[in-house]
């Protein structure tokens, strides 16, 4: 079926429900679905093969309109007319927007907020070469390199995880004692916003961390060392893996790799197999057995996790920088 007779067949009922957002949504909701038909039809295409649909665990509501423009700054969405007699209306932005015309905006709804994603092209030039080199441990809390020491989790989101913590037990609490009604009342609805605010919150600040360090990271130095973490493996130990997930050890890749491929610098991935935390980075001796230091440090000499002693040359030093060391020699 074409695009036209697949429209004629949602309105048939005459409801103009697709204007409540947009006049233009339903249209380009049409346009995907063609658009999956003939792709999948389509050997040669990169995403051929079965359409992945929607999670019904965590639905995202969200629409397209390829009628939206740049006023001064601020994206202006078409309004629906049923609903005023002016045509558009202003989103407010933190910051004025760069481009000047866009040809398509998603409109998408997550936790509570409402979300614009417009796409953008600009031409970035490389940074000035530093002829630096770092290396970036990763922990639990907090990241190791060669300067110091960055804090993903700072004691303002202690506060915020104590406060998610008490609504998730409240709402818990509701759901056992009325079931599914529990989720139509006022008072769940009140308390699971918020719990979606401070969620929003936490995600803010770390995102925030993460944009700040990476960029002082791309700014000052031309090869930047990191570990290729397999986190979903360490994460199924069960072993602080509330603070892995937390620490967001994937989404501190993800930021560092494409602004490295942004600016013109080079990103060196130590192998899954790289014993940075075990290997004594004065003679190069590597711990095995007993002999490893481990979340409780060491028992057969007594020492504690943050602390690397080298049996071989007596080599000491924490066992963090130590790691950063090891992963340094790698630029060179």
């Amino acid at each position: 079926p074409n695009e036209r007779r697949v429209r004629d067949e949602l309105v048939a009922n005459k409801a103009d429900w697709q204007y409540d957002l947009s006049a233009r949504c339903l249209q380009l909701a049409v346009k995907d679905l063609a658009n999956a038909w003939k792709n999948f039809f389509d050997k040669a295409q990169s995403d051929w093969g079965k359409p992945k649909f929607r999670s019904k665990k965590a639905p995202r509501q969200g629409f397209k309109t390829d009628r939206a423009k740049i006023v001064n700054g601020n994206l202006c969405l078409d309004k629906p007319r049923s609903i005023s007699k002016e045509s558009w209306f202003d989103l407010v932005s933190y910051e004025s927007l760069k481009m000047n015309e866009v040809k398509v905006v998603s409109i998408f709804k997550e936790k509570g907020s409402y979300y614009a994603a417009l796409p953008y092209e600009e031409e970035i030039s490389s940074k000035a070469k530093t002829h630096q080199k770092t290396a970036v441990d990763v922990n639990v809390g907090h990241f190791n390199y060669t300067e110091g020491q960055i804090k993903v989790l700072p004691v303002k989101l202690q506060k915020l995880y104590k406060r998610i913590k008490h609504y998730q037990r409240v709402l818990a609490r509701k759901r056992e004692v009325n079931g599914k009604l529990a989720t139509k009342s006022n008072n769940y609805f009140a308390v699971r916003t918020k719990l979606q605010r401070d969620y929003r919150k936490v995600a803010n600040i770390q995102n925030d961390l993460l944009q700040k360090f990476t960029t002082k990271l791309i700014d000052n130095y031309d090869q930047i060392v990191i570990e290729d973490l397999a986190v979903k493996e360490m994460m199924m130990t069960h072993v602080a893996s509330k603070g892995m997930q937390r620490s967001l050890f994937s989404k501190f890749r993800l930021i560092l790799t494409y602004k490295c491929d942004w600016y013109g610098k080079e990103l060196i991935l130590a192998n899954k197999t790289y014993p940075s935390t075990q290997r004594c980075a004065q003679c190069g001796y590597v711990k095995k057995g007993d002999e490893k230091i481990t979340l409780q440090g060491n028992k057969k000499h007594g020492t504690k996790h943050n602390e690397y002693i080298c049996y071989q040359c007596g080599y000491s030093n924490d066992r963090d920088e130590n790691a950063v060391l090891n992963l340094l020699a790698l630029a060179e």
